[in-house]
């Protein structure tokens, strides 16, 4: 839970500026940072730190809430299904994007936004979130993509 954080404006600045470092240090060039806005908080990272970077954000919504031509993906969920969307027109080919997200657990919703921006024929540099719950094994399912946590919780 990032509650916390998201509280206490330091602690939330200090969050964005290793984030930002990490990226920095990882690449020399990105295009866009994507971000789930579904149930998940990384609509509230990612804005930031894209802004911190110079670069854009792409929505990856739940389906029926972004405007225009959209791609969709359906994925399973612990207890069911659901669909991700992205606008069609989000990103253009070979553009380099990093899909933030607070938590990482069995990694459905965040491989589903990876699979929205290979159809769309984007570069997934990496998929980075503040919290992975090593346990739910969520990392492995996202293999071969990078992937990045700042915690680990076992």
């Amino acid at each position: 839970d990032i509650s916390p954080l998201l509280k206490d404006p330091a602690a939330f600045g200090a969050l964005l500026d290793l984030l930002e470092a990490h990226l920095r240090a990882s690449f020399p060039h990105i295009d866009f940072i994507a971000g789930e806005c579904l149930d998940s908080r990384g609509f509230l990272i990612g804005p930031p730190l894209a802004q911190r970077l110079g670069i854009g954000f792409v929505l990856i919504r739940k389906k029926g809430k972004l405007p225009g031509p959209t791609e969709s993906v359906s994925y399973t969920l612990e207890y069911g299904k659901a669909e991700l969307e992205i606008q069609s027109d989000a990103v253009e080919p070979g553009q380099k994007v990093v899909v933030v997200d607070d938590l990482l657990a069995t990694g459905g919703t965040m491989r589903a936004a990876c699979e929205l921006l290979a159809r769309l024929r984007a570069h997934v540099l990496e998929c980075l979130v503040v919290i992975e719950l090593r346990p739910l094994r969520g990392a492995e399912r996202l293999r071969p993509l990078p992937f990045h946590s700042l915690l680990q919780y076992d």
